[in-house]
């Protein structure tokens, strides 16, 4: 199941739609299921507030499926004016050198345990919004990712069910100021990480159920059309399900919180000469079942 949140033209405040297969386009889940639209977000559906919860979306959209009758307003995909998927995650989790080439390009030793970072949850933006460069760094680099999304709480969660923690995954771009990551004393990796817009997701929410293996999707990153990063998830160091139960040995992960899984090679800071996010440009993710994650890019001065 593919669920999102867009504009619409009859309505101040965003909607909450889902993919039909029969229709081709997409359908209002207030429509569907008669929630409040006004209050029902992606968020909102994960942590089941409300009477709404995936589990009620997928029931009824597939009854409407099996009805003989078409009487929805549809959406079609290119209509789609987005919105905010995620706006108050309570963390996101991040992991570095998850990928072998990433590790090989940056020459560093594979990681003994996964590496884990944070992003502050005000970074967030979503798909065909400005990813903004800030005045006070001059090397902003791409990094493109599965994300996934939790949508069940969970601690101390044990490798072999771990997955089933994971309530959906989508594209994102962990976007990061290299000069202040690395430059900065003692490194600012959290700061580096964490300018506003600087944690793209979307463009849509796909279910677990319907991507299967999260392990075995391949990605692939452009910037204005020139692919950047090809590569596969099945190139991780560690996978989904490690990464979950590790971290869960620490800190109890909630719905909605946001797991930014690692990038693969050819980020720009390993290239040479470097390439850096500039004013005017359009990054692009796409992976295998989850849709293009598409963000232009604007020099703030």
């Amino acid at each position: 199941m593919r669920i999102t949140e867009i504009a619409a033209n009859d309505c101040s405040f965003p909607v909450l739609v889902v993919w039909s297969e029969r229709l081709q386009g997409w359908v209002r889940v207030a429509d569907l299921v008669g929630c409040d639209s006004e209050t029902t977000t992606v968020e909102s559906v994960l942590r089941e507030q409300g009477n709404v919860n995936l589990d009620s979306i997928r029931e009824a959209l597939e009854q409407f499926e099996a009805s003989p009758r078409v009487n929805l307003p549809v959406v079609k995909t290119e209509d789609l004016k987005y919105q905010p998927l995620f706006t108050a995650p309570s963390k996101i989790m991040c992991i570095g050198l998850n990928y072998a080439g990433h590790v090989k390009e940056f020459q560093h030793d594979y990681p003994a345990e996964p590496a884990v970072f944070c992003k502050a949850p005000s970074s967030t933006t979503y798909c065909g919004a400005e990813v903004v460069l800030p005045p006070v760094s001059h090397r902003v680099d791409y990094e493109g990712e599965l994300v996934a999304a939790i949508g069940k709480r969970g601690r101390h969660i044990p490798e072999s069910d771990a997955l089933r923690y994971v309530a959906g995954y989508c594209c994102g771009n962990d976007v990061s100021a290299r000069d202040w990551q690395k430059e900065k004393p003692a490194g600012q990796w959290f700061l580096g990480k964490s300018f506003d817009t600087f944690a793209p997701v979307g463009p849509w929410l796909v279910t677990s159920d319907e991507v299967g293996d999260p392990n075995n999707l391949k990605i692939e990153s452009r910037l204005n059309g020139r692919v950047m990063q090809s590569s596969s998830t099945t190139q991780f160091i560690y996978k989904v399900q490690r990464v979950v139960s590790y971290i869960s040995q620490v800190m109890t992960l909630e719905p909605g919180d946001l797991l930014f899984t690692g990038t693969p090679n050819g980020v720009g800071d390993a290239r040479k000469p470097p390439v850096y996010l500039e004013d005017g440009d359009l990054f692009e993710v796409e992976i295998e079942k989850l849709g293009v994650l598409k963000n232009p890019v604007r020099r703030n001065a």
